[in-house]
């Protein structure tokens, strides 16, 4: 298990990659993001995305899937995430694409009010197969502090 003390600035973490499918491009987009072009061919066309592409916000939860996934082989003691800051959806993601989730340590910080926990903020890149800036973000993550020994 890695506690806050065991995060430190500059590190870096793969968290690993998922493939984009027209089936979940097209399910997520039916239930919460039904705008044209991420549904119909034909209207997708008519933008400049060119042709159906993923919902940034399905971006969000194929990057968040991703992590967890990593989070599950590589347990820490998180807490949540309050939030997260500088959300850019910089290209669109298509189906058929790979994307790849990587994160870099900017801050590490106890907390000042409560003891036992802090929080740390990562630059989090999403990039494509051909390895282009898909979406970025810094995300807050609140931890655990290691136990003190009895």
């Amino acid at each position: 298990m890695m506690y806050l003390e065991d995060m430190e600035v500059g590190a870096e973490t793969d968290f690993g990659h998922y493939d984009v499918t027209r089936e979940e491009v097209l399910e997520f987009a039916r239930k919460y993001d039904p705008q044209p072009f991420h549904l119909s061919d034909e209207e997708a066309a008519k933008t400049h995305f060119g042709r159906i592409a993923a919902s940034g916000w399905h971006t969000a939860g194929m990057t968040m899937a991703t992590i967890v996934d990593y989070l599950d082989r590589h347990p820490q003691a998180g807490l949540g995430s309050p939030g997260v800051d500088d959300l850019r959806w910089v290209k669109p993601v298509y189906p058929g694409d790979r994307i790849h989730v990587r994160g870099k340590i900017v801050e590490v910080r106890p907390s000042r009010s409560k003891p036992d926990i802090g929080s740390i903020r990562t630059e989090t890149t999403v990039t494509n197969q051909d390895d282009q800036v898909v979406m970025r973000y810094t995300s807050i993550v609140l931890m655990r502090r290691r136990p003190k020994p009895d």
